[in-house]
Formats: structure tokens, sequence, C-alpha cells
């Protein structure tokens, strides 16, 4: 079997970041998937699934609301090994085309107050695992990554 993309990427060299992580052709269209690297692979501790879980349900609702983002918006949701975030927008688009939404996103998590979108046991089939105080926590975190971002963390080595 092939190898997938992914796992082509040096995850000993990886920092957090916003990276494109591959572009498919749907049909006559082209959506982009980025890789909102969170905490470095393998060195850092991984997120939890409370705040994966809560961060996941805030930017979900926030992307499929947003007035120009909702309609180029396929796919929100964790990696499997907590380290981060996928994306799914339509279009063929880098890492600058969506560091404001991203940023954005970013800074809708780490201010969020209130209830949480979808946590409640008929809209969600774990309701109770969600940590919006640390959602908050690695959303300001993550923020601050792409405050400061520099090209090398917007493109894989």
């Amino acid at each position: 079997m092939e190898k997938i993309a992914s796992f082509t990427v040096d995850h000993m060299k990886l920092l957090p970041g916003l990276y494109v992580s591959r572009k498919d052709k749907v049909g006559s269209e082209i959506v982009t998937t980025f890789d909102l690297r969170m905490t470095r692979p393998n060195f850092e501790p991984v997120m939890n699934t409370a705040e994966i879980h809560c961060i996941e349900h805030l930017g979900a609702t926030f992307l499929r609301n947003h007035p120009i983002w909702s309609e180029k918006t396929v796919y929100f949701g964790p990696m499997g090994c907590r380290t981060g975030f996928y994306v799914i927008f339509a279009g063929d688009l880098s890492s600058e085309d969506v560091l404001p939404i991203i940023t954005e996103l970013f800074s809708f998590v780490a201010e969020f107050e209130g209830d949480v979108p979808g946590q409640d046991p008929v809209e969600c089939g774990n309701y109770l695992d969600i940590n919006l105080p640390m959602a908050r926590y690695q959303g300001q975190r993550y923020l601050e990554v792409l405050k400061n971002i520099t090209s090398d963390r917007l493109s894989y080595q």
C-alpha cells in the first residue's frame, strides 16, 4: 500500500503552524485541506479529548455561520493524534489565503463565553466530554502562533 501524504511529513521537525495538507479535485472543483497544527508532535503533550471536542463544536459552528466562509467550509474536525485540527475549504487556497479566517476562528474560541453550541444530550453523542476553559486556553495558545506566524510555519519543509 502507498503511504498517504500526511505520513510523509517529518513529524519530528513539524512545528505548530498552518499548513496546506493536500489539494484534491472533486469534479471540476478543487478542495484544500489545511493542517492546523496546535502542538508540536512528539515533543509536547497532546490535547485532551474534552477540549478538542469543545473546539470542534465551536469551530464548526463558527465556520458554518460565517458570512463569507460558510459556503466554502466542507469540514472542520480533530486529528486523531490530538495535536490539531483539519479544515477543508472549497477552492484552490494557500495558507496565506486562510490565515485571516483561522485567526478569526481561534479568537472566537479563545474569547467564547456561554453555552457551548450542541452541548446537549439530544444534539451530541458525548455531550459531557466538553471542557470550555481548556478549549479557550488552547485557542489562545494557538492564536499566539497565528499572530506571530512565519513563512516556515505556513508550508511543510
